[in-house]
């Protein structure tokens, strides 16, 4: 049966990508913002989404719940509908087109000290261009990914990713570790959504409620002392973003790794907060966080 929903998902996805790549980038962002609005309410319980945005706001009005909702669909259907055209996403330093990118002298820095560092976000505005514009400004980087439950669409975002985003593609879990482990070693970067919750991670305070969060950025940082570079991404209007790379800063070790590792990651989900009190739109609230 999972057989048959997997292969209809695929058909169905494959469809509406020719349809966009027909009407072009911008109809097909706002096409899929449209199609995000109607239909994604159906796939996620309202009652996860309601309560994460209690736990994460508070208590708000029921007109400005509704916008956050409406707009985070709006937004996760336009991200979807760009996959098709992220070749077209292109920067340099004197023209931008479709994104605008602060703090550029930061990596200027990482790069010329030859540092690994690990860059970190969530799962904002179009959430793939941190890897990609990373990999484009010439920082030598791996993305971390989650595969696709899907089977038959997995290869094919896989491909994306790989072609466009950014060719180093690492699969969370465990088995991926040991390729993280060994980018690092070999002067890479590392690119990952830090807002979800993994099952490998530990319970630490998320808008202070405990949530399991990875410990990734906070292993590498305490045993290959790679700097932490938080990055917030915004969409403007449209297929149109502004990404800032925030200011790297580096761990303070106390020499006790497992309370060191703790602290590391209670301040990177701090970052995170701050980043969707300041955009709460545009960040995913139908995931389980607090399971």
């Amino acid at each position: 049966m999972k057989i048959i929903k997997y292969f209809f998902e695929f058909i169905s996805i494959i469809s509406l990508f020719c349809i966009f790549k027909i009407i072009g980038l911008r109809n097909a962002s706002n096409l899929g913002g449209l199609l995000g609005t109607l239909l994604g309410p159906l796939f996620r319980s309202k009652h996860i989404i309601k309560k994460n945005i209690m736990t994460g706001l508070g208590v708000i009005s029921k007109e400005k719940e509704s916008e956050i909702i409406n707009s985070m669909w709006s937004n996760i259907g336009r991200t979807f509908a760009e996959y098709i055209f992220l070749k077209d996403f292109k920067f340099n330093k004197t023209n931008f087109e479709h994104i605008k990118i602060n703090g550029i002298d930061y990596l200027e820095n990482i790069k010329k000290n030859q540092e690994s560092a690990i860059f970190y976000s969530g799962h904002f505005a179009n959430f793939e261009l941190m890897a990609m514009e990373l990999e484009k400004l010439g920082v030598k980087c791996a993305a971390i990914y989650r595969p696709l439950n899907n089977f038959f669409l997995n290869p094919l975002m896989e491909y994306l990713r790989i072609k466009y985003i950014c060719p180093n593609q690492i699969p969370k879990g465990r088995m991926g570790m040991r390729e993280i482990i060994n980018k690092v070693k070999n002067g890479y970067s590392i690119a990952l959504m830090v807002d979800q919750r993994v099952s490998e991670g530990i319970k630490i305070p998320f808008f202070n409620k405990p949530a399991y969060t990875t410990t990734i950025p906070a292993q590498l940082a305490l045993k290959y002392n790679c700097k932490l570079v938080p990055i917030s991404l915004k969409r403007k209007e449209g297929p149109d973003f502004e990404m800032t790379i925030h200011e790297p800063y580096k761990i303070e070790k106390t020499g006790n790794n497992e309370e060191d590792s703790k602290n590391i990651t209670l301040k990177i989900n701090q970052i995170i907060e701050k980043m969707i009190i300041k955009n709460p739109k545009q960040w995913i609230w139908s995931h389980n966080r607090w399971k």
